[in-house]
């Protein structure tokens, strides 16, 4: 399985998920995502970044003028960046694991 789902394995790892603030993307609360942190971050991926000491899970837009963060869920706001805050991207999500088992 770690052939299919993990290109570089010393820079990936996987992150759960705490959040709704995806779930428009089918990220859910406990999912895993598998985060590579060698790939460069490219427009409308979806990233783990680093915010002012807050990790978060977003999808990366790229205009002109801007690097921001849009939520996948209307209930949330999207982050885009005052002055001095720095937008650190910490890997980019390659796959989502979900337990398709219910708890009991």
């Amino acid at each position: 399985m770690n052939e299919h789902l993990i290109k570089n394995e010393e820079a990936t790892f996987i992150v759960r998920v705490a959040s709704l603030s995806m779930l428009n993307a089918g990220i859910d609360i406990d999912d895993e995502l598998i985060v590579d942190r060698s790939l460069d971050a490219k427009h409308n991926d979806i990233v783990v970044a680093l915010i002012d000491n807050d990790f978060t899970v977003k999808r990366l837009m790229i205009d002109e003028n801007e690097r921001w963060l849009k939520a996948e869920n209307p209930d949330y706001d999207d982050i885009h960046l005052h002055d001095g805050q720095e937008l650190i991207i910490w890997g980019v999500v390659t796959y989502i694991l979900k337990n398709t088992r219910k708890k009991s």
